[in-house]
């Protein structure tokens, strides 16, 4: 869980969010059991009031630059201001299961 605390910190000390879930799911992919590589990010912050969707994302991905140059291999966002996280009711989009990569759907 090394990698996961280190987004967890980073995100937490960068961002002070009002809400923070970073989860491991890795294991829903074609990796190693154990591996740290893909994650979801949930958070939920004032500073991304006024700011679009891009610009949200490109603040979390500069603070975590170096974890997905180096350990990262898929990260999902869903970055919220607290207005939009309280209309939401605490829900966020599930992830899809893993295709392979190059398979579809049936």
């Amino acid at each position: 869980m090394k990698i996961q605390n280190n987004i967890e910190k980073k995100l937490l000390s960068h961002f002070n969010p009002q809400h923070l879930e970073v989860i491991n799911e890795s294991s829903m992919h074609n990796v190693p059991v154990g591996s740290e590589s893909h994650f979801k990010v949930v958070i939920v912050t004032p500073i991304f009031s006024g700011e679009r969707l891009i610009k949200r994302h490109r603040a979390v991905n500069s603070v975590l630059k170096e974890e997905l140059a180096n350990d990262i291999h898929a990260l999902a966002l869903h970055t919220y201001t607290q207005e939009e996280w309280k209309n939401l009711f605490g829900e966020f989009p599930t992830s899809p299961n893993c295709l392979g990569g190059t398979k579809q759907p049936t």
